[in-house]
Order: C-alpha cells, then structure tokens, then sequence
C-alpha cells in the first residue's frame, strides 16, 4: 500500500508548491514521476524547474529529453515511469495508478471547488483501498499536517 499525502494548494499554484516537495525528494535519493493534468500546466512546470531559487537545481525532464529513463524528475500527462520513480505527484486531478509507489502526493488547487471534490472522492477511494493517508494544507507558514 501507498502513503498517499493529499496537499490543499490555498496560498500558490502548482509550480510555486512543487519545488520544495521534489527537492525533498531528491534528497532522500527518490526519483519522482509528475503527471500533469494537461500539457500546458506540464509546460509551465518545465519553465519553473529550471528558474526556481530554491532548491536552485531541480534536473528533470520528459518523454522528448534524451534519455528519459536517466531523469530523476519526469514530467508527463500520461502514465509511463521510465526511470522507475517510487515517488508519484498527482497534479490538480490528473489520473495516475497508485500502485507500485512507495509515496503518492496528490496536489490540487483549493481555490477550485470543483478540484476539492474530486479530491475529496480520491481520498475516499484511497482509503477504501487501506492506503496510509495524510492530509497537508497550505498556510501562510508552509504545510500544516490536518486530521
């Protein structure tokens, strides 16, 4: 079964958030895979991993980068896992199989109804299925772990 975190964007988007939780992730010596919900919330992505401060080197690609099964960061809108990532980020809904990941991070847009119910039904089907779940939501001070 996978830990399956659930984080409540309220402050910023996507590409403000996602730094910070990838560099985590390359730290602990993860590979993550990022299914985008389309291709131009992946593009956006792309252009704020190279820019971000901080962590300031975020290598990552995608299905058109040489050599995607070298990245330790693949950004995708579908399901394939060349490097074999154990880390999963769900970006604003973005279908993607939960099994065969150690942690599944599943990030959507509060300021969305429409993305918080879906959310809200993942974390049902998630927990029906005996996964580990936490909540996360966004403050002004960072993440605060609810429930």
């Amino acid at each position: 079964m996978a830990e399956i975190g659930f984080y409540h964007l309220t402050r910023t988007d996507f590409s403000a958030a996602l730094p910070a939780l990838l560099g985590r992730t390359l730290a602990l010596g993860e590979r993550a895979l990022v299914v985008c919900p389309n291709d131009s919330t992946m593009k956006t992505l792309d252009t704020a991993l190279w820019t971000c401060p901080n962590p300031d080197w975020l290598p990552h690609g995608g299905k058109t980068t040489p050599h995607p099964e070298w990245q330790p960061v693949y950004l995708t809108v579908g399901s394939e896992n060349p490097a074999g990532a154990a880390f999963l980020f769900r970006l604003g809904g973005a279908e993607a199989d939960v099994a065969g990941f150690k942690r599944v991070f599943d990030l959507f847009d509060g300021n969305d109804e429409e993305q918080v119910l879906a959310a809200r039904g993942r974390w049902r089907e998630a927990k029906a299925a005996g996964h580990s779940l936490a909540y996360w939501k966004q403050e002004e001070s960072g993440w605060v772990k609810a429930g």
